[in-house]
């Protein structure tokens, strides 16, 4: 019978006692058009997705046990005119949402009984009819969910990219003088002794000045252990994670101040993130020292450390020219000072240091 390839109908109803269809059933009849599955114990009819029943025009499957139709089966069957599930238990919920909304709009396929089917699950629904459920609420607007992810996705992406490349090294200085506050908060009460005896910031600008009086004059002849960029920073590790440990590292911080170094964002970063210590702690961890005359409105970009001149002074190198082994020895002084600034303050006036000194005017 299944061996004639005209054959348009099944002439009887399958037997009881099936539960599954081969597919290979259909392959010698690709013009079916009418398919009788009634009385059996089929639970699904997702074999018809891959029947290739693509001429099927009526369709009865009465009673039998299935009770979802996805959208998938009916797709399989673009030829429908007519449809009968009569007599099977639907689930009414959203897995049927589909069928219930085809069922209501379909005006090519005749649905016998539609107003009928009744739902079996879930239990606190059987009895009750599957055209009532509410498909609004299973329904997903998968188009406007795709669209404000993405749309929210590229306007953060923007945001960020946006930040990071006007502000990126405020945000990474911002980081790690976390990681600083976070590593000294634990860290106070059993820090061991300093590596360094100070750290020295200052510009590149200056560095001759550095190498050719500071560094011989506090190391070579005092045998103070100091810490420089060029020579002591760790390769391949970020700067800024470099500038916070030398700082923390070392007993004092020595910044080499003159208008070069005001200019260079590393070194006002540097000086602030000493003087963050000093708050912090309330230590006197940090030695101004200025090799240029630099009048206070000059300054004004830099609160902390106006607000540090107010209450201080300052060595000057422009003003030890008549006395430098002075300004070496008040130098030596301050590196030699405790940090508790309650107990010894570093108090150079202008009349001590006889013009070393320089104390910026209001």
């Amino acid at each position: 019978m299944c061996s004639e390839n005209q054959l348009t109908q099944v002439p009887t109803d399958l037997p009881p006692a099936v539960t599954s269809i081969d597919l290979n059933l259909f392959a010698p009849i690709p013009n079916l058009t009418q398919l009788r599955v009634s009385s059996t114990n089929l639970h699904t009819l997702d074999f018809l997705i891959h029947a290739n029943l693509t001429k099927l025009q009526w369709l009865l499957a009465r009673k039998n046990t299935f009770s979802v139709i996805t959208e998938g089966i009916i797709k399989a069957m673009p030829s429908l005119t007519r449809l009968d599930l009569r007599e099977n238990g639907f689930t009414c919920d959203c897995d049927n949402s589909w069928f219930v909304q085809w069922i209501k709009n379909i005006t090519r396929t005749q649905v016998i009984g539609a107003q009928d089917f009744k739902c079996s699950y879930p239990s606190q629904r059987r009895g009750s009819k599957l055209l009532e459920l509410d498909v609004q609420s299973c329904l997903v607007d998968i188009d406007f969910i795709c669209f404000m992810s993405s749309s929210c996705f590229i306007i953060f992406f923007l945001v960020v990219s946006f930040i990071y490349h006007f502000s990126r090294f405020h945000l990474t200085y911002a980081y790690y003088i976390f990681l600083a506050w976070m590593f000294d908060s634990k860290n106070r009460q059993k820090r061991a002794e300093s590596q360094y005896d100070a750290f020295v910031s200052y510009n590149t600008h200056d560095e001759a000045w550095v190498y050719e009086e500071l560094v011989p004059h506090l190391e070579q002849e005092q045998g103070w252990r100091l810490c420089l960029h060029h020579r002591d920073f760790l390769p391949g590790k970020p700067i800024v994670e470099n500038i916070a440990e030398a700082i923390y590292g070392s007993r004092k911080t020595i910044c080499v101040i003159s208008r070069r170094y005001l200019q260079s964002e590393w070194c006002s970063k540097e000086m602030q993130l000493a003087s963050f210590r000093l708050f912090d702690e309330r230590e006197d961890v940090l030695i101004l020292l200025f090799l240029e005359d630099i009048p206070t409105c000059h300054l004004s970009p830099f609160y902390r450390m106006k607000r540090l001149l107010k209450k201080r002074t300052y060595l000057s190198w422009i003003k030890a020219a008549d006395n430098p082994q002075l300004f070496w020895e008040k130098l030596r002084q301050a590196l030699r000072s405790t940090n508790r600034a309650e107990e010894e303050r570093l108090r150079l006036t202008v009349n001590q240091m006889h013009g070393v000194c320089f104390q910026p005017a209001e």
